[in-house]
């Protein structure tokens, strides 16, 4: 399996960021680490290995991206408004960096979306915000709402409420999307959402799911037993819901 090492500077983030790239050809698949994780956390955590038959056969090429959310949504000390504002850098960077790379290594792939927990809600959110850009999105035990206080997860905005958090919380400025051609493309995309039975988020899922269809917007939400918010078991679902997309943009208009 081919696996590559990448850092650069970015003025965007005034700081370098890493990652790691697995495979040589197929969907790219853009991952975003769980809640404070690293680039490597994706490799760390068993999920490469499951999707190793892919990645050798050429059908799928993995972009482990690095996290700033220690710096954005948990930066306690920050105000709310310098927390969403370093996110929406955190997003620059990714479209003007991140993507332009992957065009260099596997030009006119389809691209997927992708994460864990709070991985999950990057992967959707960028997903749903830019979705002329994605084939794809597999969200795994996703919180769709960062300013819900659910259980032990607090609003990570302490109350605080602008423009950039409603643009950047799929559960609020997706009932309200009317743009026609944000539509379609979303309608063209394929969507995953997998939570657990008892995870605190199951809610939200089956909220989201909801919301999307009565957009016209197909996905498909898998419940797993028990509080699946963990490795053990994103790796047993990553073999089950990661695939290459069926057929791209293109090939579905």
């Amino acid at each position: 399996m081919n696996r590559e090492y990448h850092k650069w500077y970015t003025h965007r983030l005034d700081r370098d960021m890493e990652l790691l790239t697995f495979g040589h050809a197929g969907a790219r698949m853009l991952i975003f680490p769980t809640r404070g994780g690293r680039f490597f956390e994706y490799e760390n955590m068993g999920m490469v290995e499951q999707l190793r038959d892919q990645i050798e056969a050429g059908k799928l090429q993995l972009f482990c991206l690095d996290s700033v959310d220690a710096e954005s949504f948990y930066c306690w000390w920050a105000h709310p408004e310098g927390r969403i504002q370093r996110h929406l850098k955190y997003e620059q960077y990714i479209l003007e960096e991140v993507f332009p790379f992957m065009d260099t290594m596997n030009p006119g792939a389809p691209q997927i979306s992708h994460g864990c927990s709070l991985g999950a809600y990057h992967a959707s959110n960028i997903a749903f915000r830019h979705p002329e850009l994605f084939d794809k999105l597999i969200a795994f035990s996703g919180r769709f709402d960062l300013t819900a206080n659910i259980e032990y997860f607090a609003d990570l905005f302490d109350g605080y409420y602008n423009d950039d958090i409603y643009f950047n919380t799929p559960s609020h400025f997706l009932p309200g999307l009317t743009c026609e051609e944000r539509l379609r493309s979303l309608q063209k995309m394929e969507i995953t959402l997998v939570i657990g039975e008892d995870d605190p988020f199951k809610e939200n899922n089956e909220d989201l799911s909801a919301l999307l269809k009565e957009k016209g917007i197909e996905n498909e939400l898998f419940i797993w037993g028990e509080r699946a918010h963990r490795a053990f078991y994103w790796r047993q679902m990553a073999p089950h819901y990661i695939q290459a997309p069926a057929k791209t943009k293109t090939e579905a208009s």
